[in-house]
C-alpha cells in the first residue's frame, strides 16, 4: 500500500516541477517569438518580399521530410519506463543521427528533381517552385537536418523530467547567434542567403550547446536491439500522426506554393508567423509541459487526468481565445503599423488566418491521448483536416482566388473538432459547461482589437 504522505509529496513535486516548466516554457517562447517576429520586422526592412516566400517554402519541404521520417524520439523518452536508461538514450541518439544524415541526401534528390521539373515545365512558371533561387536554397538550409541529427539526448531526458531551463536558454542563445549570422551577412550580400546562414548557424549554436551545457548522459555510438525495437513500435503511431501533421500543418504552403508567385507566399508568410508565434507558445507548453505532466499522472494517477487536462485547458483556450479575437479585429492595422507598404496585404490575411486559432486548445487532446498510451488516435483525429485542407482549398482558390483559398484553409482548422470531441467524451476528458464557459474570452479579444484598430486610425 502506498503512504499517502508519500503520494501527496510526489504530487507536490509534479506541480512544482509542471509550473516551473510552465514558467519557462511561456517567459522562453515568448522571448523566442520577440526575437523572430523582431527580426523578421528588420530582415523584411532588408530583403525584398519574394524571398521571404522562397525561404517560407524550402523550410516547409525540408520540415516535411523530417516529419516523414519522424518515429517519436522525444515522446519515446517521455512515456518510456527506460527514459533515463543510458543505452536506450544512445539507441536513441543512433537513430536520430542517421536520419538526419538521410534527410540531407533525399533533400539533394529532391532538389535535382525540382530544378529538373522547373526546366521541363512540370510546373507553373509563375508558382514559387520555378523560383530560381529555390533548389539551391533547398540543398543549403537541408544541411541543418545534418547538424541537429547530432543534437545530444540530454534535451529528450530535460523534457522527461519536465526541467526546461538550461534547454529555454539554449534555444535563446542559438536564435540570437542566428540573429547575429543574418546580420552579419547582410552587411556584405542582401540576399535570401542570409536566411539561409541565420537557419544553419542557429542549428550549429543548439547542437554544441545540448552536449556541452546540459545534464544528463553523454551520448555514443551504441545500438540495442530491444530499445530499437520499442522505439520503432511506439514511434510508429507517431510517424503515421507527424506525417499527417505536417500535412495538415504545414500543406497550406505547399498548395499555395503551386497557386501563387514568390512575393504573395511572403506575404501569406509573414501572416502567418504572427498568427504562428501565439500557436507555437502553445504548441510548446502542450508538448513540453503537459504531455509530460499528463503521462506521470496516467502513470501513477490517472483518476486525475480530467482534473488536469482542464486546468491546463483554462490557460490556453483564454489566450487562444482572447488573442484571435484581437488579431480579427485589428489585423489590418496591426501589419499597418509593424511593416512597410510592401507587405500591406498580409493584413486582411492576418484576419483572417487568427481565426483559426480558436481550434487550437483541442489540440491538447491529442496530448492527452499519447499519455493514455493510445498514439494511434492522434492519427485519426487529423486525417479529417487533412481531407479537408487537401480537397477544399484548391477547389476554393479556383471558384474564389487566393481569399477563398485562405477561407478553406481556415475551414481546415475546425472540421477535425467532432472526432477531437468524440474521442473526449469516450475517454472521459469532456465537460461542456466548462468548454462554452471559456468562449467568452472571444467577444473580449474583439472588442480590445477594435479599440486598438481605433487609437492606430487615429494615431497613423
Amino acid at each position: 500500500m502506498v503512504d499517502s504522505s508519500m503520494d501527496g509529496a510526489v504530487t507536490i513535486s509534479l506541480k512544482q516541477r509542471v509550473l516551473r516548466a510552465g514558467m519557462w516554457s511561456l517567459s522562453g517562447f515568448a522571448l523566442s517569438s520577440a526575437i523572430r517576429l523582431g527580426s523578421n520586422l528588420l530582415m523584411t526592412r532588408l530583403l525584398a518580399p519574394e524571398m521571404f516566400g522562397v525561404m517560407a517554402l524550402a523550410f516547409t519541404i525540408i520540415m516535411g521530410l523530417s516529419m516523414f521520417s519522424d518515429v517519436g524520439l522525444k515522446q519515446n523518452v517521455v512515456y518510456s519506463r527506460r527514459g533515463h536508461d543510458s543505452i536506450f538514450l544512445n539507441t536513441a541518439w543512433v537513430l536520430q543521427a542517421s536520419r538526419g544524415l538521410m534527410l540531407w541526401a533525399i533533400a539533394c534528390c529532391l532538389c535535382f528533381a525540382i530544378f529538373l521539373a522547373v526546366r521541363l515545365n512540370f510546373v507553373s512558371s509563375s508558382s514559387v517552385y520555378a523560383a530560381p533561387s529555390l533548389p539551391y536554397v533547398l540543398a543549403a538550409l537541408s544541411f541543418s537536418a545534418v547538424i541537429s541529427g547530432f543534437e545530444s539526448t540530454k534535451f529528450l531526458e530535460g523534457s522527461r523530467s519536465v526541467l526546461l531551463g538550461k534547454i529555454t536558454s539554449i534555444e535563446i542563445i542559438s536564435q540570437i547567434a542566428g540573429l547575429v549570422a543574418m546580420l552579419v551577412w547582410v552587411l556584405v550580400d542582401r540576399s535570401v542567403w542570409a536566411l539561409v546562414a541565420g537557419a544553419l548557424t542557429s542549428s550549429l549554436i543548439r547542437t554544441i550547446l545540448s552536449h556541452t551545457l546540459l545534464p544528463g548522459t553523454r551520448n555514443r555510438w551504441q545500438w540495442d536491439k530491444e530499445a530499437g525495437r520499442e522505439i520503432v513500435h511506439y514511434g510508429k503511431w507517431i510517424l503515421l500522426a507527424s506525417v499527417l501533421g505536417f500535412l495538415v500543418n504545414s500543406g497550406d504552403r505547399l498548395i499555395l506554393g503551386g497557386l501563387v508567385d514568390s512575393t504573395t507566399l511572403g506575404l501569406y508568410a509573414i501572416a502567418s508567423l504572427i498568427v504562428g508565434s501565439l500557436e507555437g507558445v502553445l504548441s510548446k507548453i502542450m508538448s513540453d509541459v503537459a504531455f509530460p505532466a499528463f503521462s506521470e499522472i496516467a502513470r501513477d494517477r490517472i483518476a486525475d487526468l480530467k482534473k488536469s487536462y482542464y486546468r491546463v485547458l483554462f490557460i490556453l483556450a483564454s489566450a487562444s481565445y482572447f488573442v484571435s479575437g484581437v488579431f480579427i479585429s485589428s489585423g489590418q492595422s496591426l501589419i499597418n503599423l509593424l511593416y512597410d507598404r510592401r507587405y500591406e496585404d498580409a493584413g486582411w490575411m492576418l484576419a483572417l488566418l487568427a481565426a483559426s486559432l480558436m481550434a487550437m486548445p483541442f489540440r491538447l487532446s491529442t496530448q492527452s491521448f499519447l499519455a493514455l498510451g493510445l498514439p494511434k488516435l492522434q492519427s485519426y483525429t487529423v486525417i479529417v483536416r487533412l481531407c479537408s485542407l487537401f480537397l477544399v482549398t484548391p477547389i476554393a482558390f479556383n471558384y474564389a482566388g487566393l481569399q477563398g483559398a485562405l477561407i478553406a484553409i481556415v475551414f481546415s482548422h475546425f472540421s477535425y473538432l467532432p472526432v477531437i470531441i468524440f474521442y473526449n467524451v469516450r475517454n472521459g476528458l469532456f465537460d461542456l459547461s466548462k468548454e462554452l464557459l471559456l468562449l467568452v474570452w472571444l467577444p473580449v479579444g474583439l472588442a480590445v482589437g477594435k479599440i486598438f484598430s481605433l487609437v492606430m486610425g487615429w494615431l497613423l
